[in-house]
């Protein structure tokens, strides 16, 4: 049944809202399954932000997550067990880019508190987000070369733009992981803080950001064009379809699920 925290609507309870003062925070909250995203959280995300972005006492936002993990990307077991994986990949990869969009574009800057490790497409979540604050034990992995998926989150959409196209490619392919201190180097990351401060780090910015003058701030987001932005999303979704439906990723699965058969 929907439930309603701070004013928003949620289906399955899998983010919690919480208001202080003119800063929301928006927690992940599927801890024992490291906060992977399955479609009944992305649509709690993406109404969350939706709503907090329409919310005129809301001036902005903050995304963190509870248990060990920031998230683990795409939820290996929930893929692997689609009775349709075809429209379990369609729908879930839809609804990370409409979260990424959603994170770049609404009227508020949104700060990502980051303490653990990121796979897959979270990395999406940290992309779409204005600011990122990084405990120094969080890290970044891509993993897809091992589960044999395409990436999605903005891996090859986003990153590039960022850390450049020959180091993307280099991570990815070899699956290096991204320390706090290389995503911090390589503008990733906004600052580093103890990963007890991380949360309390990004709420103190948001709160001195969103005091700030609201016009210049929105100017400042809506810069970003979305139209690209959905694009390039998009082709990514197109090709983790068709990437998560061949023998490999099935073997990939398997493997990474320590599945034998």
């Amino acid at each position: 049944p929907e439930e309603t925290t701070a004013g928003v609507a949620r289906v399955s309870g899998l983010v919690e809202v919480r208001r202080s003062g003119t800063v929301a925070t928006l927690t992940l909250n599927r801890p024992g399954r490291h906060n992977s995203l399955v479609p009944e959280l992305l649509e709690d995300l993406l109404a969350s932000l939706l709503a907090v972005g329409n919310d005129d006492q809301v001036r902005a936002v903050v995304l963190a997550a509870a248990g060990r993990s920031f998230s683990t990307g795409g939820d290996v077991r929930a893929f692997y067990d689609a009775d349709d994986l075809e429209d379990y990949a369609n729908q879930t990869v839809g609804l990370l880019n409409d979260t990424i969009v959603a994170l770049a574009t609404i009227d508020k800057p949104v700060i990502a508190a980051v303490h653990g490790i990121v796979t897959g497409g979270s990395l999406g979540l940290l992309l779409g987000s204005d600011m990122v604050v990084m405990a120094p034990e969080a890290s970044i992995t891509p993993w897809y070369s091992v589960v044999g998926y395409a990436p999605d989150g903005g891996w090859t959409a986003i990153l590039p733009e960022i850390i450049g196209a020959k180091r993307t490619a280099s991570v990815l392919k070899r699956n290096t992981t991204i320390s706090a201190d290389d995503a911090l180097a390589w503008g990733l990351a906004t600052e580093i803080v103890p990963a007890g401060e991380v949360v309390g780090r990004a709420e103190q910015l948001a709160s001195a950001v969103g005091d700030g003058p609201s016009g210049a701030v929105t100017t400042a987001k809506r810069s970003l064009s979305t139209g690209p932005l959905a694009e390039a999303l998009e082709e990514e979704r197109r090709a983790f379809v068709t990437q998560v439906l061949t023998p490999e990723a099935q073997e990939g699965m398997r493997a990474f699920l320590g599945i034998t058969e």
